[in-house]
């Protein structure tokens, strides 16, 4: 199993030097490790913990691709929103900040943020149907279309990210601005 420690170093900003020092293992352990070493134990233990990971994290999967089963959890926990109110943020943003994997966490990041989205406009197309349903004398009330549309996005959305977590390691629909 190939470990993922220089990825996680650079992302830290640490040269292999610094991570030698806060960790207290030789310069030439960290270069043995990030060359593709294998590492258990103590070394494992210290080093995830200079990192703030988990020690499972410092791994690539068996096909060689990261590890972002956290990522897809967080995707499905948007449907609770279906059930409970604002569940479809509240549970995918604790389940986000309780992740210690950048990678996974920004994903999270990234899924609640397109929920947040989707919640703001759903909630102005509610307060303005019945404004809408008067201008327009529809007899039918209005807001039960925007409720099926936004569960229908939500569920596609959820359904198309999901795809996208298991074919390439990240979501198929990116904001450029994280709002979290």
């Amino acid at each position: 199993m190939k470990n993922k420690l220089k990825a996680l170093r650079e992302h830290k900003n640490l040269t292999q030097n610094e991570l030698a020092e806060k960790s207290g293992l030789s310069l030439r352990t960290i270069q043995r490790i990030e060359a593709g070493g294998v590492f258990k134990g103590h070394t494992l233990k210290t080093i995830a913990q200079i990192l703030e990971i988990d020690t499972q994290d410092l791994f690539f999967t068996e096909n060689g691709r990261l590890n972002i089963e956290r990522a897809k959890l967080i995707n499905l926990s948007v449907l609770s929103g279906l059930i409970i109110p604002f569940g479809g943020i509240a549970i995918p943003l604790y389940l986000t900040f309780l992740t210690k994997d950048e990678k996974n966490k920004q994903l999270g990041k990234n899924i609640v943020s397109i929920q947040i989205i989707l919640a703001a406009v759903l909630s102005v197309l509610l307060i303005a149907s019945p404004f809408i349903q008067k201008t327009l004398s529809i007899k039918f009330p209005l807001f039960i279309i925007f409720l099926i549309a936004f569960i229908c996005l939500k569920i596609g959305v959820t359904i198309i990210n999901g795809i996208s977590l298991n074919k390439t390691d990240d979501i198929y629909n990116k904001l450029k601005i994280n709002l979290i």
